[in-house]
């Protein structure tokens, strides 16, 4: 009798980071294996991980400040790609990711679009501030120290526009806010200011401050506005930011939990602790980025935390590369087949804590975050959601169930998208009949036995001969 020998096999992930100030560019490798008997439901797990390649810091190529220049991008990742020794059909799985300020550009949609097009097989995500802050707290090394530490920890990614925080405690998301502080808010050429970004001019004006361009770089006030900006940053972590504040950038702090520790990475993380070879990173800082970084390890507000240092700091979001694991639903789901199949939705999770009526009533408020984080300009993406902690549901509970959900969906801009559930525990077959004979004219995917995480992006085969679907976790974090 032959003797079961397990399935291996490799494949290249590209990570491509477009951020306000820098592009970067990450080639890695993830060896797989098939984790189950030869008689057994395949399970593809990750096993081993390697950066293979990171390329240099460029600065992000724009036509002019509403437009990215798309071709120089594409120019840049195709002169890395040569570098590395890579061709684009070799890259099977992997992430295009639009950050900062220039998510908001012109062409920024058109931009991933095309990357994507020519530079392998990825997750498309255009990343808003919540996003790219989870993403960043992932690449940074907080979410792992969260989960070994048991503490909260807030990750504050600090780039050329904005600074996204991502709350964790024990590997679980507590929330997210973004201000307006960022290297390039100010920029200068010679000595003198270039050009003084909206939030700041804001902020001067209601501080009776002036400043202006062709004013010198080496004026007291850049000093005493970025030492502002670490002040401010320190209200956040406390909750004491006011709500009307011209540096906050969307909603207010969201986290009920008091921080532990705290972790900067970023460009300005970077200023901090100087991990990358200033020569070969060929990056000049004609920006306030220096300046903030000093004021951030001179401020008193900030040093009633311990500061953890990250593993990546200018890297961390770029280190968002996809990895990716296979996993089999089946015998308990209830799907659509004419859904199927179902690409590159971001999970949101709702945690019930065996707690179904207090879920239940934060149902409504969970959906407005998730379209915070997933479709922040109310554009349509659509979304999974991952029901976890559910305490035992009979009959009643579970219509009760189905009605949130149907409720909780109408507040999306584009209500009669597929709604897709995936389930810690074996109720999608109850869940997922009950939802269609609450609502026949809805398309309703529900699905179990998967683990994914906050901010994983899934992808839902089409239904097999067996009545099971397979389902491509794609988690948007590289362990470093």
């Amino acid at each position: 009798m032959k003797r079961y020998q397990p399935q291996n096999e490799e494949i290249k992930s590209a990570g491509i980071d477009i951020g306000t100030s820098t592009t970067k560019v990450v080639i890695s490798r993830f060896s797989l294996m098939n984790m189950a008997g030869g008689t057994h439901m395949p399970r593809i797990e990750i096993i081993e991980k390697e950066v293979l390649y990171r390329s240099e810091i460029h600065r992000t190529p724009l036509l002019d400040p509403a437009t990215i220049d798309i071709k120089a991008v594409e120019q840049l990742v195709k002169d890395e790609y040569s570098r590395a020794g890579i061709k684009p059909q070799e890259i099977k799985t992997g992430a295009v990711i639009i950050t900062g300020e220039t998510a908001t550009k012109s062409n920024a949609q058109e931009m991933v679009h095309t990357l994507s097009d020519h530079a392998g097989e990825f997750l498309v995500a255009t990343a808003g501030p919540d996003l790219e802050g989870i993403i960043a707290a992932k690449g940074s090394g907080a979410y792992e120290y969260s989960k070994r530490s048991g503490k909260v920890i807030a990750n504050i990614d600090i780039g050329g526009g904005t600074a996204n925080a991502a709350v964790y405690k024990s590997g679980r998301l507590c929330g997210t806010c973004t201000l307006h502080i960022g290297g390039r808010l100010i920029e200068f050429v010679n000595d003198e200011i270039k050009s003084i970004s909206p939030p700041v001019k804001k902020l001067l004006l209601q501080q009776g401050k002036k400043l202006s361009v062709g004013d010198s770089r080496n004026t007291d006030e850049i000093k005493a506005l970025t030492n502002f900006m670490a002040d401010t940053i320190a209200k956040m972590l406390d909750k004491t930011i006011p709500a009307d504040s011209p540096l906050l950038l969307g909603h207010s702090p969201n986290w009920e939990e008091k921080i532990d520790a705290i972790m900067f990475s970023g460009g300005v993380g970077e200023c901090i602790y100087l991990y990358e070879p200033v020569l070969s990173s060929g990056v000049v800082y004609n920006d306030i980025g220096e300046t903030l970084a000093q004021s951030l390890k001179e401020s008193d507000s900030l040093a009633k935390w311990p500061w953890i240092e990250p593993e990546e700091t200018v890297r961390a979001t770029v280190l968002g590369a996809g990895t990716q694991t296979t996993e089999i639903s089946g015998a308990t789901i209830s799907v659509e087949a004419g859904a199927l199949p179902q690409r590159n939705l971001p999970v949101y999770q709702i945690d019930f804590g065996q707690e179904l009526e207090n879920g239940l009533g934060r149902f409504p408020d969970e959906i407005v975050k998730a379209l915070e984080i997933y479709d922040p300009y109310r554009e349509g993406h659509n979304f999974a959601i991952y029901l976890t902690g559910m305490p035992y549901l009979g009959f009643k509970a579970v219509q009760q169930l189905a009605a949130a959900i149907l409720a909780g969906v109408e507040q999306k801009p584009d209500p009669q998208q597929p709604i897709v559930i995936v389930l810690e525990s074996d109720h999608a077959k109850v869940l997922g009949q009950t939802l269609i004979l609450q609502d026949s004219q809805k398309t309703i995917v529900c699905i179990d036995q998967i683990k994914v995480e906050h901010g994983d992006y899934i992808d839902i085969g089409t239904l097999l001969q067996t009545n099971v679907v397979p389902v491509v976790v794609k988690t948007l974090t590289f362990e470093h």
